[in-house]
């Protein structure tokens, strides 16, 4: 990563704060023109936002903020000449973080709603993540075909940005097994699961609360495909956090997205042990 990473991860996170203050300013002045025999709107979607509170701003702001932090001090580590090197101790750190942002989330929304009902917990169609999570990731392997078709990869190129992630760089030449089987624990359970409660079922109803189901949909798959600290991904990762935002307002329950996500990154990791013990070619 080079300093064009660490723009573009500005530039990200100001572009969706733009967008959310803008959507907010809206539905804020759209709210005051109502009259007081109206009934209120019923919500867009299945993804109810009736339990946010204006004091959710914080809590959108503080999440977005962590990272933010996180996306930018990737991108600045990035810009070091010497070789990214990470340890069983900061594996474990890293895992810790996810389930600290997890557990905020829950912390803040538990005494209102439980869990349960606050990600759809009980969704009785569940079965159909057996459909969801495989069409889901051919769907996106399509998409990502076709940006390499359109030149994307080419862009990346001149831009001088590096094509293959930092994660991804170190799953391939570390030869830690501890650190590897963390790594993958982290990618195909702890994100999936902690990213999921955080992005999907916390800040994107947020988000919608103030701004309306579009603008949160934008606004929170930017804040996650900036969170990630890779330019090269930057496209990519805003698409599929789209995608997964649709997953959680179209079915009410969690456990779509998490189940999209975890057989994404576990067919990357496949990937990944394949193409360094098997000699596939590497993906970017």
């Amino acid at each position: 990563m080079d300093n064009i990473t660490l723009l573009s991860v500005h530039a990200t996170y100001g572009l969706a704060l733009v967008l959310f203050l803008a959507a907010a300013v809206w539905h804020f002045m759209a709210w005051r023109v109502r009259t007081s025999d109206v009934p209120p709107e019923l919500p867009v979607g299945k993804v109810a936002v009736w339990f946010y509170r204006p004091m959710d701003l914080l809590g959108i702001a503080m999440l977005a903020g962590v990272f933010y932090a996180q996306a930018v001090g990737s991108a600045v580590m990035g810009e070091s000449d010497k070789p990214l090197k990470i340890n069983a101790e900061a594996m474990v750190a890293s895992i810790g973080l996810q389930f600290m942002l997890a557990g905020i989330a829950l912390a803040i929304v538990i005494r209102r709603l439980g869990p349960v009902q606050w990600l759809g917990l009980r969704w009785k169609e569940w079965p159909w993540v057996m459909l969801i999570a495989p069409a889901t990731v051919v769907c996106m392997w399509s998409i990502f075909a076709g940006l390499q078709g359109l030149g994307y990869n080419d862009l990346m190129i001149k831009l001088g940005v590096e094509q293959v992630q930092d994660t991804v760089a170190i799953f391939q030449k570390e030869n830690n097994v501890v650190v590897l089987i963390l790594m993958g624990i982290t990618a195909t359970l702890v994100a999936p699961i902690c990213e999921e409660v955080v992005f999907r079922g916390y800040l994107y109803p947020a988000v919608k609360r103030f701004a309306g189901p579009w603008m949160s949909a934008l606004c929170t798959a930017l804040m996650f495909s900036a969170a990630h600290g890779s330019l090269s991904a930057l496209v990519p990762l805003f698409i599929f956090g789209l995608v997964l935002a649709a997953l959680y307002e179209f079915t009410g329950s969690i456990w779509a997205p998490i189940a999209a996500h975890f057989l994404f990154n576990g067919a990357t990791v496949v990937i990944l042990i394949a193409s360094r013990f098997i000699d596939l070619p590497m993906p970017t």
